[in-house]
């Protein structure tokens, strides 16, 4: 079985009991540091993901949750430091080879083709669209539909793939988004706050979502309201102005009287 643990239609698996993480380490920052006009955005951070985790990252604004993604799926290089994705430096590769390599990224505000029908969403996201020639060649089989039924069903859409997903809610577009990213199989998901905006009951859902798709590959998640943190986080680790404040379990990290000050008691 690979690494995405794709089911044999295609989707994610159904059970939602969390697989403890591996021990082995799918993400390693070292030493990191970016700046920006003199300021330095990150400053000298090292942290570490393992398979299989769903790592939560908090932290006030301007901590440098953001950039530190930015750095690790190539939009920001660094300015002194590394990231190593299954030992391979991702500082010496673009973008597109990032993605190839097996990482995903989701930013805050949902990116999706709103134009085109979510089933065309989920087409277009597949890694043998990305070209002309493959564009041309394109044959929408039975298998194929299979797996994007599978998926849609898996985040929620599937009586919603023939709408266009400018017609979607909020919330529908970020699921839509997240079902892209999952079509392309990446062993490591980004995503920058993914339930800003929804209600309290896609707020819940997103969270079963997320751990189901973490059984079998690694989540890093930006997020801020608490409830939801603690409902989804295997490890969660807290930014502040740059640096590593503090790291462990939400309820490590919720009685840290250092995080207490500079964040949750605010």
């Amino acid at each position: 079985m690979n690494a995405t643990m794709t089911m044999p239609n295609g989707g994610l698996p159904r059970a939602a009991s969390a697989v403890p993480p591996s021990n082995e380490q799918i993400l390693r920052v070292e030493d990191l540091t970016v700046s920006f006009d003199g300021f330095k955005a990150v400053d000298g951070l090292s942290l570490a993901v393992e398979r299989n985790e769903l790592r939560v990252i908090i932290g006030p604004n301007g901590a440098g949750k953001t950039t530190l993604l930015d750095m690790i799926c190539g939009k920001t290089r660094p300015s002194a430091g590394r990231v190593l994705f299954n030992g391979q430096d991702l500082g010496r590769l673009n973008e597109y080879e990032i993605v190839r390599a097996g990482v995903g990224r989701k930013f805050q505000t949902p990116s999706v083709y709103e134009d085109l029908t979510v089933l065309e969403n989920f087409e277009i996201s597949l890694p043998r669209m990305h070209g002309l020639l493959q564009s041309l060649a394109f044959r929408r089989t039975a298998a194929l539909r299979e797996r994007i039924d599978a998926m849609a069903a898996d985040v929620f859409l599937l009586d919603q793939l023939e709408r266009r997903a400018g017609q979607l809610s909020h919330g529908q577009k970020q699921w839509l988004e997240i079902g892209m990213l999952l079509m392309q199989e990446p062993e490591l998901l980004l995503l920058d706050e993914p339930v800003a905006g929804m209600s309290p009951r896609e707020r819940e859902q997103t969270g079963d979502l997320l751990r189901r798709i973490s059984v079998g590959k690694s989540v890093v998640v930006i997020e801020h309201d608490m409830d939801f943190v603690k409902r989804i986080a295997h490890r969660v680790t807290v930014l502040h102005q740059g640096r590593l404040l503090s790291e462990g379990t939400a309820a490590e990290v919720q009685s840290d009287p250092r995080v207490i000050d500079v964040y949750l008691g605010h």
